[in-house]
């Protein structure tokens, strides 16, 4: 084999080795979703739903979230220690800027927020919310608190992504209070 035709190779070997790891690159700081429900659920028995909403839940939701709601399919997880169920996880994927993000919001059994975990991040990794400002949500149910500048304060140069975790926590909560409680919608 002549050397030109090694040195394409190696260079599209390389190319397309790059063109792999750069998408891991971008995910720093993320964990799995059977990681994350370890550790917020940790010895619970976790049970996967997939939840398929109607129009009018749909409705429900994006009226109490105040955030629209896209689509009717969310996966949903439900952690129990014998009869007893401990809180539920929801799987939010959004849209950042450009590429997506998709967070495993955990919730006690009474609807306050548990946890957040980051389990997809695709956007450059400056723009990722820190775990210390996911913090800001822990404990709280869903209420007009849970807003930007108000209860919870906004990140330096990620506007973005402090909006689509405050819309995609609101919008998780709301989803709870609606399939637990059959929450009405709030009056207009």
């Amino acid at each position: 084999m002549q050397r030109g035709g090694l040195r394409r190779r190696s260079l599209a070997h390389l190319v397309l080795c790059l063109a792999t790891v750069a998408p891991l690159a971008s995910q720093t700081g993320v964990v799995s979703r059977e990681e994350a429900l370890a550790a917020v659920f940790p010895g619970a028995e976790i049970t996967a739903e997939r939840l398929f909403l109607s129009a009018e839940q749909i409705e429900r939701i994006a009226a109490l979230s105040r955030e629209e709601v896209p689509g009717g399919l969310f996966v949903r997880y439900v952690a129990r220690m014998g009869d007893e169920v401990l809180g539920r996880a929801y799987v939010d994927t959004h849209v950042v800027r450009t590429k997506r993000e998709s967070l495993l919001i955990s919730l006690e059994e009474d609807g306050r927020l548990r946890r957040i975990d980051v389990t997809a991040f695709l956007e450059p990794p400056e723009y990722q919310a820190p775990e210390a400002w996911l913090e800001q949500y822990l404990g709280r149910p869903l209420s007009d608190e849970i807003s930007l500048r108000r209860a919870i304060r906004p990140i330096g140069g990620a506007t973005l992504t402090s909006r689509a975790v405050n819309a995609a926590v609101r919008r998780m909560q709301a989803m709870d209070q609606v399939l637990e409680r059959g929450e009405p919608s709030p009056p207009p």
